[in-house]
């Protein structure tokens, strides 16, 4: 073949074209690409080749003048991109080959010089650690925003009576507030997850290059510096093989999820007509085509279902890792959308989240009266025999006898005169009606971290603290 048969660079994927004589087909091409999603990481690119460049001025492998014409030519790269006027193609096949592609044209032969000591291995690495350690910042705020909301219900509404459940069976009367501080202490627990995975995301593999480092004379910890990172990754294989901080970040994700999918699951349940204690915002709920009469609590139930879609990227992440060999594969490119997608599902599900809690009103009479002799006060029966003596296992049959005579009656525990109490048991004497009050019940549980007014005052106070 001549060499005027042979394809042109520019025909053969122009930057890395010297290895081949023909240019990838269309077909794989298009397959192969990543550019789609890459292009959400244009600023994070556009950052780490911009830090890139003033290292290795610094380091004299460029000169100060090319470094400066390189950072004033990818700050125009960015913003040609992002308005608009270049747009690349699959044909560069990612971010980093557009950029720098789009770079030589802007500020010529330059713009080839970009590269030395680092790889796309490294590049990629870099940019996936940059978006993630500003998401992980969003995702602390609208954290924040969610627990908050749900302090707000508690400080306005949380002195409201309800059942406590336990296997969807009524158990003990609590306050609502203490209800509600059982959804917020896991999104507590959330904030601290997403901050210990941020810590490990905060580590620079810039100049790690292939796999293997660089003979050039480059300095890393200047680079990880200038992007604000807190720690190099300090093996260079690792560092461009490494994707277990993506799924650490996407396992709190789903943790989170899953939280948020409880609680979506008890608006959903107190918003129906048989529970009729919550009433959605309209701002969250939607009517139905067919039915008038309808307040569908659309926003829960989505929110209920967003988390199929992150325990499944959990699941693909840790698949697509294991048995990878070391160090870098191009199996490493799908890693981008399912990480993009868990974190971006989590951010837009807690966000809507706090304004459903910000939006629904409770019926604060609900169970106010429906509690009355309510054998969800049996307990209360049990703690008084106890406090006088008598071993909690035989108080607790005795007040399980007292249950049963109760049904057997077609009544409750409102029927159960001191008369009747003394004949199940001696020390059942007395005026019964203070442990037979499910408010006094409530705020009898003074112990650390029970249902009592000033023990959801103090819980509320610490979560502020940590706030």
């Amino acid at each position: 073949m001549s060499e005027k048969d042979l394809p042109s660079k520019s025909e053969r994927s122009g930057l890395i074209a010297g290895r081949f004589n023909s240019a990838p087909g269309e077909d794989f091409q298009k397959f192969s690409s990543s550019l789609s999603i890459d292009l959400r990481m244009l600023d994070e690119d556009v950052d780490g080749s911009v830090a890139h460049a003033t290292m290795l001025g610094e380091v004299g492998i460029l000169s100060l003048e090319e470094a400066e014409r390189l950072r004033e030519g990818l700050e125009q790269v960015r913003q040609e991109i992002r308005s608009g006027s270049w747009q690349p193609t699959d044909a560069h096949e990612d971010v980093h080959m557009a950029v720098e592609s789009r770079l030589t044209e802007v500020v010529g032969e330059v713009g080839k010089k970009l590269h030395t000591a680092r790889s796309r291995n490294d590049q990629v690495a870099t940019d996936v650690r940059l978006w993630l350690r500003r998401r992980l910042d969003a995702m602390d705020a609208v954290l924040v925003q969610a627990i908050e909301a749900l302090l707000e219900r508690v400080e306005r509404d949380g002195q409201i009576l309800m059942p406590g459940y336990t296997h969807l069976q009524r158990g003990q009367p609590i306050l609502l507030g203490h209800h509600l501080l059982a959804h917020i202490w896991p999104l507590v627990r959330d904030r601290e997850r997403f901050a210990q995975a941020r810590g490990r995301v905060d580590r620079s593999p810039l100049g790690a290059c292939a796999m293997a480092g660089t003979p050039h004379p480059i300095r890393r910890e200047s680079s990880a510096e200038l992007l604000g990172f807190s720690a190099l990754v300090e093996n260079a294989m690792d560092a461009v093989a490494a994707r277990d901080h993506e799924q650490e970040v996407v396992a709190a994700c789903a943790i989170c999820m899953s939280h948020l999918s409880r609680m979506a699951e008890e608006l959903v349940t107190w918003s129906s007509a048989e529970f009729r204690f919550v009433r959605m915002g309209e701002a969250y709920a939607t009517g139905s085509s067919i039915m008038p009469q309808k307040r569908n609590p659309d926003a829960a139930e989505i929110i209920r279902g967003k988390p199929a879609r992150v325990f499944g990227a959990l699941t693909a992440l840790l698949t697509l890792t294991k048995g990878l060999p070391l160090a870098y594969n191009r199996d490493l490119q799908e890693d981008r959308e399912p990480l993009f997608d868990a974190v971006r599902t989590t951010l837009d599900s807690l966000a809507i989240t706090a304004g459903m809690w910000r939006t629904l009103t409770f019926d604060e009479q609900r169970f106010e009266s429906e509690m009355d002799g309510d054998f969800s006060l049996a307990t209360e029966l049990a703690d008084l025999l106890a406090s006088r003596g008598v071993p909690f296992r035989e108080a607790h049959e005795v007040v399980g006898g007292i249950i049963r005579w109760c049904e057997e009656e077609g009544t409750d525990l409102s029927a159960l005169t001191p008369e009747h109490a003394v004949r199940f048991h001696p020390k059942l004497h007395g005026d019964l009606s203070p442990w037979l009050s499910p408010r006094a019940a409530a705020e009898r549980r003074t112990s650390r971290g029970g249902t009592a007014w000033k023990e959801i005052r103090r819980q509320v106070e610490l979560i502020r603290d940590g706030l």
